[in-house]
């Protein structure tokens, strides 16, 4: 009866028009739920007495309805919930089946309102912002001059006139302390103003550009927007060690003029594209490695990596706050929840930890390393036979086969390999430890066709003998949940013993098993010396594939001598030999294959759940991988594999045809070059940010970037080549009076350096600056490994610190004692946009620090050895090395005198603590 009723109240619905609503529906609206969603009140911020609030919704974010689909529509889950929690209306009478068929009609039809038009309206209005419309060339008249011409226009709307071009010593200062982050050398300053040919400036910029020097000081701005760092951050902070590998590809990257476009695929999907440093973009935010025994926590905990990689995603390349769509829809931009969640589910398969750098394989299957895979086999061979020797003399258990005894267990990487075996399961049993309860981070079992099958995200079930009690971090489901380290780790609950199991969802043919203790190699304790590794290719009926009896014995002291002690003492020694040319060759292989922090894939991603206000416990409808609505879909499957996500994402967001992408990018090149944006706002291009102070230079330089391939060293050319950019910095009262903060280009505006140009600039006048590029990263503290890690200042720095700062190993929740009081990010979030505070802590580190003190004598040094004893010289280099320009009379006597009075280390001292020093102009 009730499905014939709904049948023929559809039937009744009009689809044309909206006098059904009114005739039917409001009514049913009018007396059951306008009293707590109407005009007086809306509760949860929902209100239904009007088209434009049915079609917003409430603040959790849930679309009340979906035309056409009344069974997929909230409200009528809502009126027809037997969760007396959930149902609506909470209090009086429940809906009756009469009005349920009547809302159920009314939505399959296409739910039409009257005052639709203006719901549409308002939605539209979010869209119609004007960074969401097409990228459109305004017309200019001069080719090669449209910068100026832009900009020049905006000056005379305003009644403004461009100031004069800078001198050619100030420009080169400029120039380089913009592009490179340090100041020109004297040779330098001299050859260009020197140079009387019509393209000096223009050879300049070649040479600018063509620098190593440019592609760090760019990586640096890029590791603000990205929040690189080289730590975990929270409590225990513990160091990455590899992360340096993905600023080492920036570096390389922007030093090669990498195509934009190439830039933005290869971080979101280098694994897909053969570069797998790249993907250090995914994971170079915080990560929370100690785990909660609360589910719910734990499950945040996750819910908080996926927002940090959706967030910076969004304002990285879009200038989009993805954030604040996590909890409902956006209120100022056409970004729905669903779409926050979509834009997640790409990124389910990323997990934070570190990977091998396929590159450096591919590039390495040369010579060199056919070479010294050879001679690692010839040594093997020799080491084979004196090992034999050694287990005939009773050095070694006898092995379960012919042949070798196989290397003894390490807590890092342990492998068993076999003939190809039918198994539904696997056991491994631990008979003894070096010490305490056993522990495994992962246990690994390979396919035929390489695929790990014991997975818990393919199905696989982990069964154990126990688990030790008391430690969150320290469970079961983390033997086969694809991460490793302690932190994600199984500890059995029994001294020295203890077994784990690993069940598929079906018969699978596996041939390899790795396993280990703690793959990051800070732990070596409860390390499985003795095991035995069975498989079952029915139920209860188990195998022995591999066991510890084929090894060498444990050795806790790693002697690698012990094993050999009976043998006569030349061929004991001979092992020796052999067992340290092995473990340096195996370095050397090692660094072709090296490992890095630039995450691990999950091939099959756990499905996406849109979140009840954001809540993990408040699942929802299931939402498939996808870009943001207003633009299309991106096409995916729910099912879609990790790789292929990342990929469509990627393409979307470096089309051409996306509207933000190279708007956003071009206004970072400006922010950085000029100190402000276009866009004062660089990593909101939404409602809520800054409108464009010249829409139309912004659209021209987007739209160039693209026809130009997307180099981003042609923009820069262009800027640096405009009179925009080579305006004198000298203030003029009547342009200020109109525009104080020289947002309308009237001139150059002079700005303090960052701590990173300030620190290196100081390096390098002194002559102590180091150039070594790329590699691990030096310090600036002191680490104090726990269980957690502490870091305190150096309070004496060598020239091992004397690097550019773009290599520091930068930890979170700690700054350098000097150069962290400027305004410098920890890498805790993204900072797309540094602030500029002036404070007294900042004079005072400039002037009284230990690393002050010290790059005045190295300066003092140099003086003397460079300009000899005269102290007119020495003032003369000083200026040239600070300045790029000579000192005048005034300051030429001034100095002159300081050095005779005070001598030269107060002078270097102070002139590094000068206002031209500091700044560029």
């Amino acid at each position: 009866m009730f499905v014939a009723f709904a049948a023929r109240a559809a039937h009744a619905a009009p689809k044309s028009d909206a006098t059904f609503y009114e005739s039917k529906v409001r009514p049913i609206l009018e007396d059951h739920c306008f009293d707590c969603h109407g005009e007086d009140k809306q509760k949860n911020k929902l209100r239904l007495d009007s088209a434009v609030g049915i079609l917003r919704g409430g603040e959790s974010g849930e679309p009340l309805l979906v035309r056409g689909v009344s069974a997929e529509s909230y409200i009528i889950k809502r009126v027809t919930s037997a969760n007396a929690k959930e149902v609506m209306p909470p209090k009086g009478e429940r809906l009756t089946a009469e009005q349920v068929a009547t809302l159920r009609a009314w939505i399959d039809a296409g739910a039409k309102m009257p005052g639709e038009e203006a719901a549409a309206a308002s939605l539209r209005l979010k869209t119609e912002h004007w960074s969401f419309q097409p990228v459109k060339r305004p017309a200019v008249t001069k080719t090669g001059g449209e910068i100026d011409e832009l900009v020049l226009a905006k000056l005379r709307e305003k009644g403004l006139a461009p100031s004069p071009s800078a001198d050619r010593a100030t420009l080169i200062r400029r120039v380089y302390l913009v592009m490179h982050g340090m100041p020109p050398t004297p040779m330098e300053t001299a050859d260009f103003v020197n140079d009387t040919r019509t393209d000096a400036y223009a050879r300049l910029m070649d040479r600018v550009l063509a620098s190593p020097r440019y592609g760090e000081r760019w990586a640096r701005h890029w590791m603000d927007v990205v929040r690189y760092a080289d730590t975990n951050g929270f409590e225990t902070n513990r160091e990455r060690k590899s992360a340096y590998h993905y600023r080492d590809y920036i570096i390389a990257s922007l030093n090669s003029d990498k195509p934009y476009d190439r830039f933005i695929k290869e971080q979101i999907a280098g694994d897909a594209l053969g570069v797998d440093a790249a993907t250090g973009f995914l994971v170079a935010g915080p990560h929370d490695i100690v785990k909660s025994p609360d589910i719910n926590l734990t499950l945040m905990q996750r819910q908080d990596e996926l927002a940090d990689m959706v967030n910076t995603t969004g304002t990285a390349f879009l200038g989009l706050t993805m954030g604040c769509a996590r909890c409902h829809n956006h209120k100022f931009d056409p970004i729905l929840q669903k779409d926050y969640y979509a834009m997640q589910a790409v990124f389910a398969g990323v997990n934070h930890g570190e990977r091998a750098l396929r590159e450096k394989t591919a590039a390495a299957a040369g010579k060199e390393l056919a070479s010294l895979k050879s001679d690692e086999t010839a040594k093997n061979a020799q080491l084979d036979a004196l090992r034999k020797k050694a287990a005939a003399a009773g050095n070694a258990t006898a092995p379960t086969a012919p042949g070798k005894l196989r290397p003894p267990v390490n807590a890092r990487l342990n492998e068993e390999t076999f003939p190809p075996t039918e198994a539904v399961a696997v056991k491994f049993t631990i008979l003894a430890t070096n010490n305490a309860e056993p522990c495994i981070d992962e246990l690994e079992i390979y396919d035929a066709s390489g695929r790990n099958v014991a997975l818990a995200g393919g199905g696989a079930i982990a069964s154990a003998s126990g688990t030790l009690p008391g430690h969150a971090i320290h469970k079961l489901e983390h033997i086969n949940d694809g991460k490793t380290g302690n932190e994600h780790s199984w500890i059995s609950n029994t001294m020295g013993q203890g077994w784990v199991q690993i069940g598929f969802p079906a018969k699978a043919r596996i041939q390899r098993i790795v396993w280990s203790r703690d793959r990051d190699v800070r732990f070596a304790d409860r390390v499985p010396t003795q095991y035995r590794i069975e498989v079952a290719a029915e139920s209860g009926k188990w195998t022995t594939v591999a066991s510890s009896e084929d090894r060498q014995p444990f050795n806790a002291k790693g002697d690698p001598g012990d094993f050999f002690a009976k043998l006569p003492a030349s061929e004991a020694a001979a092992a020796r030999q052999l067992q340290a040319d092995l473990a340096a060759l195996k370095t050397r292989i090692d660094k072709f294959s090296e490992n890095a922090w630039v995450g691990n894939f999950s091939s099959a991603p756990e499905r996406t759940y849109r979140l009840y206000r954001g809540e993990p416990m408040q699942k929802r409808e299931v939402v498939a991988p996808d870009a943001l609505t207003v633009t299309g879909t991106l096409g995916l499957a729910v099912d879609e594999p990790d790789q292929q996500r990342r990929v469509r994402l990627a393409d979307w967001i470096a089309s051409p045809q996306n509207p933000l992408t190279a708007r956003v990018l071009v206004n970072r090149l400006w922010h950085y070059t000029f100190g402000n944006g276009i866009v004062d706002t660089p990593s909101d291009f939404g409602a809520n940010g800054s409108r464009p102070t010249h829409p139309e230079l912004l659209n021209w330089l987007a739209d160039e970037f693209v026809k130009g391939g997307w180099s981003i060293k042609h923009i820069q050319r262009l800027i640096l080549m405009s009179a925009t950019f080579r305006q004198s910095s000298a203030p003029r009262a009547d342009a200020a009076a109109l525009d104080a903060d020289g947002r309308l280009l009237w001139r150059y505006t002079p700005r303090r350096l960052e701590a990173e140009a300030i620190r290196d600039s100081m390096l390098a006048v002194s002559g102590a600056l180091d150039l070594k590029m790329g590699g691990p990263g030096f310090y600036l503290m002191d680490v104090v490994t726990e269980n957690v890690m502490h870091y305190f200042p150096k309070e004496k720095y060598t020239p091992a610190e004397y690097r550019r700062m773009v290599y520091l190993f930068r930890i979170r929740a700690a700054q350098d004692g000097v150069f962290g009081s400027f305004d410098c990010p920890d890498g805790g979030s993204v900072m797309a946009k540094r602030s500029r505070s002036n404070t007294p802590l900042q004079a005072l580190n400039l002037f009284n620090s230990s690393f002050i003190t010290q790059q005045s004598d190295l300066l003092a040094k140099r003086l003397r050895t460079e300009a000899g004893e005269a102290p007119d010289a020495q003032a003369a280099l000083a200026f040239r090395l600070f300045y790029a320009r000579p000192p005048d009379a005034y300051e030429q006597r001034n100095s002159a005198e300081m050095i005779r009075a005070h001598g030269l280390q107060s002078f270097a001292r102070a002139l590094y603590n000068t206002s031209e020093f500091l700044f560029v102009f």
